[in-house]
């Protein structure tokens, strides 16, 4: 029919498996193969015909506008103070890359260090880690390119600002520690691929190294490695004095580990234990006169912080510091000889003072209702440097001072923008088995809940990850738009500590989806919006939470964004970085979780002549993290099944992966076609 959405046919294959006695057909399993060149086709054609939908709509060209003046503006990291400088990442707004300055005060920006535009033309080699050197001498860094999870290690001579001829390859998730003479450092790696790209089949068997500066990667000494367990990740770091080592152990994404420590000199010494399972999570704070301040869940769901003697013989004198204090201590950073702790009271970050002796001293007031991002400081400064915002609070460097317990504003953004005229509130919905869940709705001031107002719900719910409210660009230009933006915190999240994670979890993993099922609900009984006027968004595993709340209640939304999504929950394991998950969802495998997991996965719960609604599917070609076959093989299922003449489409961005590091010309290109997307379908 004319003016209708264009609908592909995806040729499809006989092809099933046998999962536990229950057969699964799996049509579009060619759409795996990302180098087949029906593949590459494919995906050619689902974004012409997106490009040609969504550049009809003269609302794509106003969003582009709009948000390219937001995004314009300046921002700032944390400053840090290594040797005789203050060095800081800024952006002047549309850079796609921060840039690296350094100055003599924290506040200004003197002279260029490291400018990361200059290494590639469409910006997508992004700086993925970095580490100073104890003496200032060298900034050791890693480099990614089109939004690659794998990095490249070089070091920059801070005095010439040249790299040396150093090149660290098969990197990943690994942060530089180095030697206390900035001779060398310790990082993680992963054996040479035996075929000329790195496979995620070979991305095992990681083990730490010593890099001594003017060596050849082939010569880097074995620190440890574990041939037994090659699914084990390994993370060396130091204390601020560089005297002590510690070797944390981990596996998956849970927040559990082993950890261990030895002298930071005796190079192939005994591992003497701190921790030796995987039931709770350590993670060191500081070392002061080699007491071990360290944070942990064990007995404390919420967290608290305990101290152990360290010597060459092992750890000895447990004692409980800070104790469980019922809201969730997310993080403590050891400055002034003192304990800083954020934790999170309902979903917003709060600061709170002690001593090292657990002695509550005060709160430090934060300028409103939001997130704590980054912080820096030594343990012997007297000031604490902190990256804050909220949904109507952009960006700001604050300083915290010790000695005159005052907070001052060393850097803020400045947008276009009238924060004057909106306003975030929080309200709690009701969940279908009862629990209190918060929602944080930003609008405009006065409001009429008439519910006739676009409203974009947004959502994550797992992985420990919690949801506090956070600025985004994007969110000012749907509010201009007359648009309601709110943010869910759902179970699976760690907003109320690891009983409200484990409840959005494996079999429990259905939680989550009531949670966001609830929030729409209430925001529509409350009269904020109606069914045809609300949106729902997600991404990564808030993508597999918008995939499955589209599948189970289609009928409730008037728009669909699935972004960089988990949504093929019987096969993700087998892919990328997929087998990492299994402690969070589950798998397939497994006799006893294959039910569950078949019961909620959003490919597998398509139903055919459904009416679904709008719907987005947004993922990129080289996404290393989260395959991007399931979005497709996903994208081709609804369109298939689909029994209405809604439009939907799958965004498929080129040169980019899962998100980090992405360009902010493909920021806001995305965002233009996402937001006009929801705001067209909710606006009919």
């Amino acid at each position: 029919m004319e003016g209708l959405p264009k609908r592909r046919e995806t040729r499809r294959v006989s092809f099933s498996e046998n999962f536990h006695g229950t057969t699964v057909a799996d049509p579009y399993r060619w759409l795996n193969n990302d180098t087949d060149p029906e593949v590459r086709q494919w995906m050619d054609d689902q974004n012409s015909d997106f490009s040609d939908y969504i550049n009809d709509f003269d609302a794509r060209n106003d969003f582009k506008a709009r948000l390219t003046n937001l995004w314009n503006y300046e921002r700032s990291g944390v400053p840090r103070k290594v040797g005789n400088f203050f060095y800081t990442w800024r952006n002047n707004g549309l850079q796609n890359q921060n840039v690296l300055y350094r100055s003599s005060t924290p506040h200004d920006i003197d002279e260029l260090v490291f400018d990361p535009n200059t290494l590639s033309d469409d910006g997508t080699v992004a700086v993925n880690t970095f580490s100073f050197s104890r003496n200032g001498r060298y900034l050791a860094y890693s480099l990614s390119s089109k939004g690659s999870d794998w990095q490249t290690m070089y070091v920059l001579d801070l005095d010439t600002l040249q790299n040396l001829s150093d090149t660290l390859h098969h990197l990943r998730f690994t942060t530089p520690c180095w030697l206390p003479d900035d001779n060398g450092f310790f990082y993680s790696c992963f054996p040479a691929p035996k075929s000329t790209e790195v496979l995620e089949t070979e991305a095992k068997n990681m083990m730490v190294r010593l890099h001594i500066l003017g060596q050849c990667q082939s010569e880097d000494m074995l620190i440890h490695k574990d041939e037994d367990q090659p699914d084990w990740n390994f993370s060396l770091y130091s204390d601020e004095d560089k005297k002590w080592a510690f070797l944390s152990i981990w596996y998956g994404t849970l927040r559990k580990n082993k950890l261990y420590f030895r002298p930071l000199e005796t190079l192939d010494g005994k591992w003497l234990t701190l921790s030796d399972d995987f039931e709770e999570c350590w993670e060191l704070v500081g070392v002061v006169d080699d007491i071990a301040y360290i944070e942990t869940q064990k007995d404390a769901p919420f967290g608290k912080v305990m101290s152990v003697k360290l010597s060459e013989s092992g750890a000895s004198d447990w004692k409980t510091v800070l104790p469980d204090c019922g809201e969730m201590l997310e993080h403590v950073i050891l400055v002034n000889n003192q304990l800083l702790c954020v934790t999170l009271h309902h979903a917003t970050h709060r600061l709170m003072l002690y001593s090292l002796n657990g002695v509550f001293s005060r709160e430090i007031h934060l300028p409103a209702a939001g997130t704590i991002y980054a912080y820096y400081a030594k343990q012997c400064d007297n000031e604490v440097f902190i990256q804050f915002g909220s949904v109507l609070y952009p960006y700001v460097i604050l300083k915290y001072s010790f000695d005159t317990d005052k907070m001052t504003t060393v850097f803020a953004s400045k947008l276009d923008f009238d924060f004057n005229g909106y306003e975030t509130v929080q309200e709690f919905c009701i969940s279908k088995d009862g629990t209190r869940v918060p929602l944080f709705i930003t609008k405009r001031k006065n409001t009429i809940k008439d519910g006739k107002n676009p409203t974009l719900l947004y959502g994550y719910g797992g992985f420990n990850i919690s949801m506090t409210p956070s600025f985004s660009p994007s969110t000012l230009a749907w509010l201009e738009k007359g648009g309601i933006y709110v943010e869910a915190c759902l179970r699976g999240g760690n907003e109320y500590g690891e009983e409200w994670h484990r409840a959005g979890m494996l079999e429990s993993k259905q939680n989550v989806f009531d949670d966001f099922i609830a929030a729409a609900e209430h925001l529509i009984g409350e009269g904020y919006t109606s069914k045809d006027m609300i949106g729902i968004h997600g991404g990564s595993n808030g993508g597999l939470l918008t995939g499955a709340c589209l599948t189970q209640r289609p009928e409730l939304y008037g728009a669909v964004a699935v972004h960089v999504p988990v949504v093929d929950m019987l096969h993700y394991h087998r892919f990328t970085v997929g087998r990492y998950w299994v402690g969070e969802y589950g798998s397939a495998d497994n006799p006893e979780q294959f039910p569950f997991l078949y019961k909620y996965s959003p490919l597998h719960n398509v139903k055919m002549n459904t009416v679904y609604p709008p719907t987005l599917i947004l993922t990129a070609d080289t996404d290393d993290r989260v395959v991007p076959s399931q979005a497709r093989k996903f994208a081709a299922t609804l369109q298939a099944a689909d029994g209405g003449d809604n439009p939907i489409y799958i965004r498929i961005e080129t040169s980019a992966g899962h998100g980090m590091g992405k360009p902010t010309s493909k920021v806001i290109e995305e965002r233009a076609d996402l937001l006009t997307f929801l705001y067209i379908n909710l606006n009919k």
